[in-house]
């Protein structure tokens, strides 16, 4: 099934839903945000704790495959009605809901998302955005159409240092970037044997859900649910899709860049199954205001991630963060660790007191560092933003074009060594063979 006709029964699904555009939330629900929770384990209990903390939300329905997660979010929310599947809650709930946040794997974001946002209700999702380059385009898309609110979950895009860095970069701290480094040691892959067999499904499981419109696959205890998808092609999107959107938000940000022309993976044959443990992938961008005509960023993942390189190296001989971006420009260089660390200024091998007089310290707010008040920050503004206060920083305009950057770099690990040509006006490959990676059918569930 393709994703128009999956598409055509989301939409019978919630045929009889009330749409409510988000600017009349606020006159008409009195500022409150009564909100859907597709995904309450793991991230999602993150995402339900962070957003149900804002005064005016009132959590209204709950949404997992695991009987368990549904379990564990309704003692905090007991008043919500839980479901397995959400297209039923959508169906059932969609004049009860005001906005919907998605916190399934990555596979599940587009459907789950595609299928709120096709009855007018504001979505945050987490990252990556996508699974696939053709959903990030086709969310994006329907979200302008529907006029809606969006979020992508990238917490720390709402932080202080890196909204800092942001400044700094962009009022020329460092001159024009020609090079960012970035990097985290995690390792979202596996380069092991495809498992054989199958095993039972746990009765807290419903399987045929967590798969949702992903290929039929037998259920292995400890390979797929709750904490190893992201190591999977057909699931996740390996380290870069996970760590990689954090990291390289900032830069991305800052440097106001667009999709990229050119991508290279130095990593591992393709098994077909899952994602490469350690990966090493250069990207190519046309030139922005901020960088040189020839830019590139180079990612690093894996044990061991960044490799040596001299535009990493640190003054006083100091090693570097166990997460990070480099940027290097025509003046010197700014080290963005991750996270909650001010970037460090460095010149001709010196650190640099950082020049604050370039920024504007009102609207940066005040320096934290603590996670439990600075992490609602991202969660809360989508809130304000569905109530008709202010805006979202990180909307699917934003995060689509970001998300659609990382998985041109996923791709490309299924062709490693090779450099892939990104027609972006197109939105295909010059080399036909990579296109058929940037879709994939949909199963009917």
């Amino acid at each position: 099934m393709n994703k128009r006709e999956f598409l055509k029964r989301s939409a019978l699904y919630t045929a009889g839903a009330t749409i409510l555009p988000s600017a009349l939330l606020k006159w008409r629900r009195g500022h409150v945000l009564r909100t859907a929770h597709i995904g309450v384990g793991n991230m999602g209990a993150e995402d339900l704790r962070d957003i149900s903390s804002h005064d005016s939300v009132v959590v209204t329905a709950l949404v997992d495959v695991d009987s368990k997660n549904l379990k564990a979010a309704q003692k905090l929310h007991p008043k919500a009605k839980i479901y397995k599947d959400y297209r039923v809650m959508l169906e059932e709930m969609g004049d009860q809901i005001d906005a919907v946040i998605v916190s399934t794997p990555d596979h599940t974001h587009a459907p789950a998302s595609m299928a709120a946002m096709q009855i007018g209700k504001p979505v945050y999702c987490q990252k990556p955005l996508t699974h696939h380059v053709s959903e990030a385009r086709a969310m994006n898309k329907l979200a302008k159409e529907k006029g809606l609110v969006t979020q992508m979950g990238i917490q720390v895009h709402s932080f202080y240092d890196y909204k800092l860095a942001t400044m700094l970069i962009q009022a020329g701290i460092i001159g024009k970037v020609s090079t960012v480094r970035a990097w985290s040691p995690k390792n979202w892959g596996y380069d092991g044997p495809v498992p054989e067999g199958k095993d039972p499904i746990p009765s807290d499981l419903d399987w045929n859900l967590w798969l949702g419109t992903s290929a039929e696959r037998p259920y292995k205890d400890d390979v797929y649910h709750p904490g190893n998808w992201r190591k999977l092609l057909d699931y996740g999107c390996g380290t870069l899709g996970d760590m990689g959107v954090h990291i390289f938000d900032t830069p991305y940000n800052a440097l106001e860049l667009d999709v990229p022309k050119t991508i290279k993976n130095e990593c591992r044959a393709p098994n077909g199954f899952s994602h490469p443990s350690k990966n090493t992938v250069t990207y190519e961008f046309p030139a922005t205001a901020h960088t040189t005509d020839n830019f590139k960023w180079v990612w690093y993942d894996g044990p061991g991630a960044p490799d040596d390189h001299p535009d990493l190296a640190l003054p006083n001989g100091d090693e570097l963060p166990d997460q990070g971006a480099m940027f290097i420009g025509e003046k010197g260089r700014l080290l963005l660790p991750h996270f909650m660390q001010l970037p460090r200024h460095i010149v001709d091998g010196k650190y640099v007191e950082l020049d604050m007089s370039m920024v504007d310290e009102e609207a940066l707010g005040g320096v934290v560092r603590n996670y439990a008040s600075e992490g609602p920050k991202h969660y809360h503004q989508f809130v304000d933003a569905c109530l008709g206060q202010g805006e979202t920083t990180a909307p699917f305009s934003y995060a689509a074009r970001l998300t659609e950057t990382i998985l041109l770099g996923v791709i490309a690990n299924r062709f490693p060594g090779e450099t892939l040509h990104w027609d972006a006006e197109k939105a295909q490959f010059a080399e036909e063979k990579a296109n058929k990676y940037l879709d994939a059918p949909y199963r009917t569930f």
